[in-house]
């Protein structure tokens, strides 16, 4: 499998082919100049740490200059690539000679997503956008062969890689889409076009960068704005600002959610805050058990239903895989300590809208103690009064806090969270939770260390 993608499906038995690719096809369709032969090509990269054989290497000029690396991409075995400056490495090799090779990334992108056959989802929102899409990659691919965003790839590189690594049979992609302000998700769907679009949540992330909630939703919203008649809105009953935007959509609709079409009823959770629930569906009714923890993954669940149901997944074989469904990793992601500890690695990404979603996935837990590892929420409006009502919340569900690396929810930070926590035995869940600028995967693995 290539990197940032995820292919699940019906025929596993059966080997996806790769769409090949000839160089001065894709010059042509992009408007590039072909430099030395005329090779073919599968799928592209923009890493050559993670460069397969037989993929077009992108060199993005960001705070390094991809350009240093294409010397190492062809020795990883790339028989092409773009690129926007005079090229020392071309020897008697392939490159597409380009103005831009961030744009003509996502021109690539565009015109191979022309030529693929599939419904296209496009998934987004403030929170639960990539547990949503991994949720839906499992119940669609329960009957569909399913490609969907490996981690977040959801931005202006990863998005389009994804295209571009889809297997020619696929029938469901689902693409992730970011917001990192006012038209980027629609420079996102423009590549993507996507026929089925998703809105979760919208809620405190990126809120600076839009001028708060509204912003978000005006932002969130391009998605449905983008889609074809033809095509379905999929949105969030349950959120105000989400069902709102039936009004921005000539598509059809279809809602999920407590008070949903795909309507969620009946919760329980467990001992280890998983969830199950009785949905009730156009397609019919079946009761759905999770295998990962948070009561607000059901509402994830709902949407990943409502999607299975509209490309023709039968509810009962999308049920029976979301029992089993997973998430990417440091996503609610629930692990043993040696010590026999429950320690939750949610240290992905944070706002205050996930970060008290999961603080009562926490609180539901069974334990005698339970703790919340936080850092910093970024990009928030207001960041102080934020934090402070994150630290009210947790002592209000019964959770002790411990703070890394800022002061903001009105605790002294410590720089050694594991002595903080002290005790560490098998009644003990820790939460830990952050932006993923704060880093604290390394807090998960000092406490698995044990």
């Amino acid at each position: 499998m290539y990197p940032s993608m995820r292919v699940v499906g019906h025929r596993p038995t059966v080997p996806s082919a790769f769409v090949r690719i000839r160089a001065s096809e894709a010059a042509a369709g992009i408007g590039g100049r072909l430099i030395g032969p005329d090779v073919e090509f599968t799928g592209a990269s923009f890493d050559s740490r993670s460069t397969r054989p037989g993929q077009l290497f992108v060199p993005i000029v960001a705070d390094r200059d991809g350009h240093e690396f294409i010397g190492a991409a062809r020795d990883a075995g790339a028989p092409v690539h773009l690129t926007s400056e005079p090229d020392p490495y071309r020897r008697d090799g392939t490159a597409i000679e380009v103005a831009d090779t961030a744009q003509a990334l996502l021109a690539l992108a565009g015109w191979a997503r022309r030529r693929l056959d599939a419904h296209v989802v496009g998934v987004t929102g403030s929170v639960g956008k990539t547990s949503t899409k991994d949720l839906m990659a499992a119940a669609c691919g329960a009957g569909k062969r399913t490609t969907a965003n490996e981690k977040s790839f959801n931005n202006d590189q990863g998005l389009p890689i994804t295209i571009l690594n889809a297997p020619d049979d696929t029938e469901v992609l689902i693409l992730e889409m970011g917001m990192r302000g006012f038209g980027h998700i629609s420079r996102l769907c423009e590549v993507a076009r996507p026929d089925i679009g998703v809105v979760t949540v919208v809620g405190d992330a990126h809120t600076e960068l839009v001028g708060g909630l509204d912003g978000v939703a005006i932002a969130k919203g391009e998605l449905v704005e983008t889609l074809p008649g033809s095509g379905t809105a999929v949105l969030n009953a349950d959120d105000p600002r989400v069902a709102a935007m039936a009004a921005r959509t000539g598509a059809a609709v279809l809602t999920f959610g407590a008070a949903g079409d795909v309507r969620t009823s009946d919760v329980v959770l467990d001992a280890a805050a998983r969830a199950s629930f009785v949905v009730d569906t156009p397609w019919g009714r079946g009761r759905v058990r999770l295998a990962v923890p948070g009561l607000h993954m059901v509402t994830n669940a709902s949407a990943a239903i409502a999607v299975a149901g509209i490309v023709g997944v039968e509810l009962g074989s999308a049920i029976d895989a979301l029992s089993t469904a997973t998430l990417s990793a440091m996503r609610m992601e629930v692990c043993t300590a040696p010590t026999g500890a429950t320690v939750v690695n949610d240290a992905y990404n944070a706002n205050p809208t996930s970060m008290r979603a999961a603080l009562e996935a926490l609180a539901a837990m069974r334990a005698d103690r339970r703790v919340a590892v936080l850092g910093l929420m970024g990009e928030i409006e207001d960041p102080e009064p934020a934090h402070r009502r994150i630290a009210e919340y947790a002592s209000a569900l019964g959770v002790e806090l411990v703070a890394v690396g800022t002061d903001l929810y009105g605790l002294e930070p410590t720089t050694d969270a594991r002595s903080t926590i002290g005790d560490l035995g098998p009644g003990v869940a820790v939460l830990v939770k952050a932006s993923r600028s704060a880093g604290l995967e390394r807090v998960v693995a000092e406490l698995l260390a044990e």
